[in-house]
């Protein structure tokens, strides 16, 4: 016999024992009578910020793209003429007229030659075109004025890109010499549902018009005005969201200090909000105010966390503590009253003003965002002012600091975190042996950094293998929020990537991180037990909690190896448990795997049953799976 063959021989019973023991199932054990902590209400919500045009162009549906001119190039993309075979137009931009003191400019249209055959004037080519439905009406309005009235009625038109004709027409009789707003509808008839539209302005008249905010809604979640995009309203619905942090990370601050989020100048009506420079690139509207936020948190259920400014700017300018800060500080205390205040309150009485009687919940109020990049060091100083003041007027308020600072105490601290998915799997027991007598955490933005523009299957394994990790820490950890949230998946939508929901104009999908997110967050109990994973794969994760009232057990678990993991899971305690769990499994073949805008559901969540013998479950987890098993008692 060869050598090596011998050896072979000899070493097949040590073999052997090492497949039994590779085979041999891993045991989860779960003391349902022994509870170690309790579960935060809010830890899972949402985060979100203008960014890949997630509320011009994505949640606010706004259709009419630059609708107040103050984007660049509006008249080389935005604005262009409908000419006649006369060419009887020109269009220019007239800064000395407006309908308010916050917008001072306007289209000018001059108009020397149209006709009932020949009409003249201008059309919008919206965000990536104007996303229509069958039998469906649009609203719309327009600032406008004339500078005589024989310049007749004026047409607005939805007209199909690829055929030239009309597939709703409204009209405005005729136009004022003064600035007047003017409403109207625009309704389709059994067209295909497309983008491939837009919108003309036209003129059957010579003479000059004058136009600014000109506004096409589609229909709104709950039938709001001036709401959301229903789409994009269901699937965060979906996800169980508790809380909203809102208005943004970087669009809270902005580039230049010029730039911040003035909250003053996003309320009230359209007209009256000037708009402001984002910091991706692109202009906001604001048509998405302070109060739309609360408005959007009253229809979600959600609590709000409200982010002020203070007192930094992305390019590293800030403001220094004491008399140049107090007006931002005086901001922050102003935006809290009209949030709550009443009647007999200044901003209270505005937020009525506004429409909107009943006072909202603000549990948590965060000062700043991610002010660690301030090399000054001049946080410490503005928390400590932030802190005091709000502090002495809302002393239930809970704060929240963006950076860790030893002038005061935050009762809350914001962390970030953007990693690959192995970084996630190796990071999964951050918070473990963290300081329980510090501030508590809220982990404000987290991402899996694979997949685009959407996150991948791989991206879904590391943010639910983080996820357990935040469940098992939940008397620290009492928010968390994915980020970004949206993505305009049209070519120049996304300025960062990977991101949780893609959308164009007519649909939308959520990636397999969202479906492990609202996975987990639907399925969440009010404790947790003391467990035990014994012998189980370096790439296998999982937690339990526990629904104090009936007993029932929501465990995860998330299988990030390509090859299944045996699993027994032992419940240890007094109580019985129903003859079968109901199990909710995510799985791919390869976590390069995704969703996309063409296969929105790829890789969706599937429903089954698995047998429970007495208090023990024997089950199998498919490689690459994230998992939730739901044990309820008889």
């Amino acid at each position: 016999m060869h050598r090596c063959l011998r050896s072979a021989f000899a070493l097949a019973p040590f073999i052997a024992a090492s497949l039994l023991l590779a085979q041999s199932p891993a045991q989860l054990t779960i003391d349902v009578d022994h509870p170690l902590h309790s579960v935060s209400p809010t830890l899972y919500g949402l985060m979100t910020e203008e960014i890949n045009y997630s509320y011009d162009g994505g949640l606010y549906p706004e259709m009419v793209r630059n609708r107040s001119l103050r984007d660049g190039g509006w008249e080389q993309q935005d604005w262009l003429l409908v000419q006649n075979s006369a060419a009887g137009a020109t269009m220019s931009m007239d800064k000395t007229t407006g309908p308010s003191a916050a917008l001072t400019n306007s289209l000018k249209l001059s108009v020397t030659d149209a006709s009932p055959a020949d009409p003249a004037g201008v059309r919008n080519n919206g965000f990536w075109g104007y996303p229509l439905q069958p039998n469906t009406t649009y609203t719309g309005s327009l600032y406008a004025k004339a500078d005589a009235s024989a310049l007749g009625a004026l047409t607005i038109r939805l007209v199909n890109n690829a055929t030239g004709k009309a597939v709703a027409t409204a009209i405005v009789p005729n136009l004022s010499a003064d600035w007047k707003q003017y409403s109207f509808t625009l309704k389709t008839g059994a067209i295909e549902a497309s983008a491939a539209n837009h919108l003309e302005l036209t003129v059957t008249h010579p003479g000059t018009l004058w136009v600014t905010l000109v506004s096409v809604f589609p229909p709104t979640y709950h039938n709001r005005p001036n709401g959301d995009r229903i789409d994009l309203m269901q699937k965060m619905a979906a996800m169980h969201p508790t809380f909203l942090r809102f208005p943004g990370g970087n669009y809270l601050e902005g580039n230049r200090l010029a730039d911040w989020y003035d909250w003053k100048k996003t309320i009230g009506p359209l007209v009256d909000r000037p708009t402001h420079a984002s910091p991706w690139g692109y202009h906001s509207s604001d048509g998405l105010g302070l109060l739309e936020f609360f408005e959007w948190c009253e229809e979600l259920h959600m609590k709000p966390v409200l982010a002020v400014y203070a007192g930094y700017a992305l390019e590293h300018d800030h403001i220094a503590p004491g008399k140049d800060l107090a007006p931002f500080v005086q901001d922050a205390l102003d935006e809290i009253e009209y949030a709550i205040g009443g009647p007999d309150t200044q901003w209270g009485a505005k937020r009525i003003h506004d429409g909107h009687p009943a006072p909202f919940a603000v549990p948590y109020v965060e000062i700043g965002n991610e002010d660690e990049f301030d090399r000054s060091g001049s946080y410490e100083g503005r928390f400590a002012q932030f802190y005091d003041a709000l502090k002495a007027k809302y002393p239930s308020i809970q704060l929240i600091a963006t950076t860790p600072v030893k002038s005061r105490k935050p009762d809350v601290l914001d962390d970030h975190y953007y990693k690959s998915a192995e970084e996630f799997f190796a990071d999964t027991h951050h918070y473990d042996k963290s300081n329980r007598s510090g501030p508590k955490i809220f982990v404000g933005e987290y991402a899996t950094m694979e997949g685009t523009p959407t996150a991948d299957f791989g991206a879904a394994l590391g943010d639910a293998a983080w996820l357990t990790g935040l469940e098992r820490n939940s008397d620290l950890v009492v928010m968390s929020s994915y980020a970004p949230m949206f993505v305009n998946v049209n070519p120049g939508g996304m300025q960062w990537h990977p991101d949780l929901i893609g959308y164009d104009g007519l649909h939308s999908y959520g990636s397999p991180s969202y479906y492990a997110l609202a996975m987990f967050a639907g399925h969440l109990g009010d404790q947790v037990p003391q467990s035990e994973l014994v012998g189980g794969g370096k790439r296998v994760f999982y937690s339990v909690t526990e629904r104090k009232a009936d007993g029932t057990l929501f465990l995860k678990m998330v299988n990030a190896s390509p090859k299944a993991e045996l699993l027994t899971i032992r419940l240890d305690g007094a109580r019985s448990v129903a003859p079968t769990a109901k199990l909710m499994r995510l799985h791919a073949a390869s976590p390069a795997d995704t969703n996309s805008i063409s296969e929105p559901n790829h890789i969706v969540p599937s429903e089954s049953t698995v047998p429970v013998a007495g208090s023990v479950i024997h089950h199998s987890i498919p490689g690459y799976s994230v998992e939730v098993m739901v044990i309820s008692s008889r």
